[in-house]
């Protein structure tokens, strides 16, 4: 197959292709995008394992986290067990231009680096989703229950819509810190955000429990991934995950920032960079809240067994 161009030393194809139904976009527009924010998300992804969510032609998107046999050794990989599938992984690391060059000619649209950069978790992670109808304004207030509860905690986070229906909030932490505290403490600021306003948030972890409350999503942590600030996602209109300040949150829409009009909005800065407060130690109160509360995943599977026997039973 002959290259449509070269750069970087990165052969790339079709370039003329449409991405996916309904982006509205080429394949041209995505390598050009990538390559126009490469200063920006190459950051977020460096010394990450990455997982990337592909789609061909034709055919439905799917994930990709080990990287393929037919990639350039020049690639770094990292191998990590993954407890999910009981597996070894070996994981593209995305750390130059010309390995997003490659991930974008194989039609990798979006990007989930691992929440951990070598031996250490880096982020405390908020996943804020809104219940059915794409109420992004409910979003936004849910945000503010967050930033309250930090802001109660003494810490301090970042903002950035996820691409989709929702916003993500991130924490950064100092390295160090146990796998089973950072969780802990994710579901106890969850939990704190949810007493400010129970009619609003909630962590009910069963969707038909939410009751058409925003879901203050808590389970983000360990081998989870979150998509990257600056990522497009596979949606209507090839949207982007785009960091917002706290304060202009009312002002935007996920629909905002895409594909064609990130880069513009972006200018010369990196938003995410500058938002993005130091590393902070987490509070013992907040971790010692969060080993009380039940594991939403292990609590819902029980649950769900319960109701499934009383459906049986009644």
């Amino acid at each position: 197959m002959t290259s449509d161009e070269t750069r970087d030393g990165v052969p790339l194809t079709n370039l003329d292709q449409p991405l996916f139904d309904g982006a509205d976009a080429t394949k041209r527009d995505l390598v050009d995008y990538l390559d126009a924010v490469r200063d920006r998300i190459i950051p977020a992804l460096r010394d990450r394992p990455l997982s990337v969510l592909r789609v061909r032609p034709g055919q439905a998107p799917f994930m990709q986290k080990n990287l393929p046999k037919y990639a350039p050794s020049w690639i770094r990989t990292q191998a990590m067990w993954a407890e999910a599938s009981q597996r070894q992984v070996t994981y593209a690391v995305c750390d130059d231009r010309r390995t997003l060059l490659w991930f974008a000619n194989q039609r990798a649209v979006e990007y989930h680096p691992g929440l951990i950069r070598g031996d250490h978790f880096t982020h405390l992670i908020l996943d804020l989703d809104p219940p059915e109808g794409e109420a992004f304004g409910l979003v936004v207030r849910a945000a503010r229950l967050v930033r309250q509860a930090l802001d109660d905690a003494g810490l301090a986070g970042a903002v950035k819509t996820s691409g989709a229906k929702g916003l993500h909030v991130f924490v950064p932490v100092v390295a160090g810190i146990a796998l089973d505290d950072l969780a802990a403490a994710t579901r106890a600021l969850a939990a704190r955000a949810e007493r400010v306003d129970p009619a609003l948030g909630t962590t009910a972890f069963i969707r038909e429990d939410r009751a058409g409350k925003v879901f203050l999503d808590s389970t983000r942590a360990g081998g989870a991934t979150v998509v990257a600030a600056y990522s497009p996602r596979i949606r209507p209109g090839a949207p982007v995950s785009f960091p917002v300040a706290w304060e202009d949150l009312d002002q935007v829409a996920p629909g905002d920032f895409t594909l064609r009009t990130a880069p513009g909005l972006l200018g010369d800065g990196d938003p995410w960079a500058e938002r993005m407060p130091p590393p902070q130690e987490l509070p013992a109160d907040l971790i010692e809240e969060g080993h009380t509360i039940p594991i939403a995943r292990v609590q819902a599977m029980h649950e769900g067994k319960r109701r499934a026997r009383a459906r049986r039973d009644g």
